[in-house]
């Protein structure tokens, strides 16, 4: 009787031989994590805040790693410069490593104007209605009121924000905290502290452009943000802001001449720190003074060799400062180029008219929304006065067709 039982489970035991196998579910590879970033919801791309959340909504969630973002300034500098302290004081904050560039400036002086942290529970802006006073009485209610061809609009959402929190707020208002500032590890590069030296190769960069690639090469090569580099320790990121590229402080001419001798030095430069950024855990806010350039084709070359681009327009010193319907902005903002990174077509954004404000303490990106129209009197009015102000035209055509043949331009 035993037999039989040991026939029996023989080929089970065979069964369970054949059963072992190497094959293995395929999963999902790891993302990298490090201390404030996220991946991307589009592309699983790895993002880190640029300091500004309407910014980060406004570039599809943050700014990915290993790209650069330029920013065209302002004629006076100072909304740019706001950006790149924005994004300096997000990497303190996020305890991300800082290498600031400047030809003008000492970076240390950039470093001691960076914006002060908000506490969160006075960060958190949340849209609610105010509650209604008992005290206060119906017919004052009732008494404000839009007119009726506007009463069934939408209202417009003018604020650019994301209905998941990333990155931090901050108080333009004060400065950050010495101890705050003192625990990031930063690296500076001070231009007169860097003396131009003689090469015998040709090369189509200017020497400042050239020890500052050599000086972001050897600080990502010996700080371990090769993306080659071993995972014995703990990985982070490396945030660099370069302050006024092409400017003449750095020795370029692009801002000085029609036709500048160095014409393809700040190119040859962004495309050595593109290719330098992709091997990287890297990622850098570049600012240009694109309103000095004369050539726009250049200036379409550089825009071209960046995967993020905006440019800043001021309302400072121009006819728009005074003008009442921009009374709630201080300048425009225009998206020049999206990236194009894991996909085959990028997201372009919703809107493309964007003002920005600095308020009291913040810096924020909206959508520019101008008012449907001023009273029924004013209106009145306006039309009064542009109905004699035609008259007036017309009569002063009619008195200058009289006197003489000359042309009019429409």
């Amino acid at each position: 009787m035993a037999a039989p039982v040991d026939s029996a489970c023989k080929p089970g035991a065979q069964r369970s031989q054949f059963n072992t196998t190497s094959f293995q579910k395929r999963t999902r590879s790891k993302l990298i994590s490090i201390p404030g970033t996220r991946p991307s919801v589009l592309n699983g791309q790895l993002l880190v805040s640029t300091g500004v959340t309407s910014l980060d909504f406004l570039l599809g969630g943050g700014l990915a790693v290993g790209t650069v973002l330029l920013i065209e300034e302002d004629r006076y500098d100072s909304y740019s410069r706001m950006i790149l302290k924005y994004f300096l004081a997000e990497g303190v904050v996020c305890r991300h490593e800082l290498f600031v560039a400047a030809a003008q400036d000492n970076p240390d002086d950039i470093l001691q104007e960076l914006p002060a942290p908000i506490l969160d529970d006075v960060a958190i802006h949340k849209p609610a209605e105010q509650p209604r006073l008992s005290c206060e009485p119906q017919d004052s209610l009732d008494a404000m009121k839009i007119a009726w061809r506007y009463q069934n609009l939408p209202k417009v959402q003018c604020a650019l924000a994301s209905s998941s929190r990333f990155g931090h707020y901050y108080d333009v208002s004060k400065t950050m905290e010495p101890e705050i500032r003192q625990a990031a590890k930063c690296h500076r590069f001070y231009l007169p502290e860097h003396p131009a030296q003689s090469s015998s190769t040709h090369s189509p960069m200017l020497e400042s452009y050239t020890a500052l690639l050599r000086s972001l090469q050897e600080v990502i090569h010996r700080e371990g943000f090769d993306v080659a580099a071993s995972m014995s320790k703990s990985r982070n990121i490396l945030r660099i802001g370069l302050h006024s590229l092409g400017s003449a402080l750095w020795g370029d001419d692009l801002s000085c001449h029609d036709n500048p001798t160095h014409r393809h030095s700040l190119t040859a430069f962004l495309y050595g720190l593109r290719a330098l950024l992709r091997s990287s855990l890297s990622v850098a806010v570049v600012t240009v003074p694109s309103h000095l350039i004369q050539d726009r084709a250049l200036m379409g070359s550089i825009t071209r060799l960046c995967d993020n681009a905006i440019a800043l327009e001021s309302f400072k010193g121009s006819e728009r400062e005074t003008n009442p319907l921009y009374k709630d902005y201080h300048g425009l903002l225009h998206v020049r180029q999206v990236p194009h990174l894991n996909c085959l077509a990028s997201q372009l954004p919703d809107h493309k008219d964007l003002a920005f404000k600095l308020k009291r303490k913040q810096f924020s990106i909206e959508r520019l929304h101008l008012p449907p129209d001023l009273s029924e009197t004013v209106s009145r009015v306006s039309r009064g006065e542009l109905a004699g102000g035609g008259a007036a035209a017309a009569a002063s055509a009619c008195g200058s067709g009289t006197s003489g043949n000359k042309h009019l331009d429409f």
